[in-house]
């Protein structure tokens, strides 16, 4: 049979990597819940190592694709686009229902609430310490990934390098100051409908940073290998989006929740 193709998609080979993807999920999601229950976070951490270990081989086999192969035509790479710009929305819509839920609750704060707001007791954290810090992190951050972005259409080798290991350092620098600061809370996820808004919102932007400085770090190690080109580097792009994407949320969480609502 012959291997050539009329066309400019990409038709994937039958891969193990979604099924097992899905399993392995399962099980860390069923150890999440046994973690939460019983204490016992073997299976949790069974199903995280079995999920990266499949993340990095299927990961490996879409470079090989799109680098090696040039299996990642201009037509592949439109649906990518379009692919990771209908993700980043239902990102979008997925903190809009966190937004909604907080001003639900503080524009109008109920009588369980003492109808004030922050509620009664919720000894809130200044706005101009580390969250303010916060934000000049990801702002410059945000300067240097497009820094970097722009470098690497130049075709400017080291200046990408040096763009994109600063972006690296700044988003672990945020990780570190957020995990401080949730030490120092004075309050709880459990405490009142404040709380929770509060942890759930940044907590999950924070999970955000998180994924999104492992995603630059791998753009990284691909720059060094040279898999990028001022022409294909669709890797990058798409992480340059998210990051951007995770700065605008940044700037919402802090002059809704962290300035106005305290």
């Amino acid at each position: 049979m012959s291997s050539h193709k009329n066309h400019p998609f990409h038709l994937v080979d039958v891969s193990p990597w979604p099924i097992l993807g899905a399993f392995s999920a399962m099980a860390m999601m069923m150890g999440l819940i046994k973690w939460f229950h019983m204490y016992d976070v073997s299976l949790f951490m069974l199903g995280f190592v079995n999920t990266l270990l499949i993340m990095y081989q299927w990961w490996r086999d879409i470079t090989r694709e799109g680098t090696f192969q040039g299996l990642h035509t201009s037509a592949v790479a439109l649906g990518l686009r379009w692919g990771m710009i209908l993700f980043i929305t239902s990102e979008v819509l997925f903190f809009m229902s966190f937004f909604w839920g907080f001003f639900h609750g503080s524009l109008a704060p109920s009588i369980e609430l003492g109808m004030i707001w922050p509620p009664k007791g919720i000894q809130t954290f200044n706005p101009i310490q580390i969250p303010l810090l916060n934000t000049l992190i990801l702002i410059s951050s945000g300067i240097t990934v497009t820094w970097a972005h722009h470098s690497l259409m130049e075709n400017d080798y080291k200046q990408a390098i040096y763009g994109l290991g600063l972006t690296i350092i700044l988003g672990m620098y945020f990780t570190m100051l957020q995990a401080y600061e949730y030490i120092e809370a004075a309050f709880s996820i459990a405490d009142s409908v404040y709380g929770s808004s509060f942890f759930m919102a940044t907590g999950f932007h924070g999970l955000h940073v998180i994924i999104g400085t492992m995603f630059l770090t791998i753009c990284f190690f691909r720059h060094l290998f040279n898999h990028f080109s001022p022409i294909h580097h669709f890797g990058f792009e798409a992480a340059a989006w998210y990051w951007h994407f995770v700065d605008v949320v940044w700037l919402f969480l802090y002059v809704t929740i962290y300035w106005w609502g305290s």
